[in-house]
């Protein structure tokens, strides 16, 4: 009997130990992402305007059957973004 108590409680305490090593390491994330944002931003600083336009034109490749399939869902809010980014670039 004391044996089935034993195992209930580290039974209970496993997810707790689990939460507590996952809260580590979503904490680990956090304070390394700064240093994540830095060698992004090094990184589009080197690009040049050839690079960024290779990039863009992979990126529509990639998602073009996507973008494609889900036009009709997204057209009217498409629109009105696009008449209002004509509208800013017009003042």
């Amino acid at each position: 009997m004391a044996k089935a108590v034993e195992q209930r409680s580290s039974a209970a305490a496993s997810p707790s130990e689990h939460e507590e090593t996952t809260w580590g390491d979503l904490s680990r994330v956090r304070h390394g992402w700064q240093e994540v944002e830095a060698e992004e931003t090094r990184l589009l600083c080197q690009m040049t305007i050839q690079d960024s336009l290779r990039q863009l034109l992979a990126l529509q490749r990639a998602f073009e059957p996507h973008l494609q399939q889900t036009e009709a869902l997204f057209r009217a809010e498409r629109l009105a973004y696009l008449e209002e980014l004509q509208s800013r670039l017009w003042r």
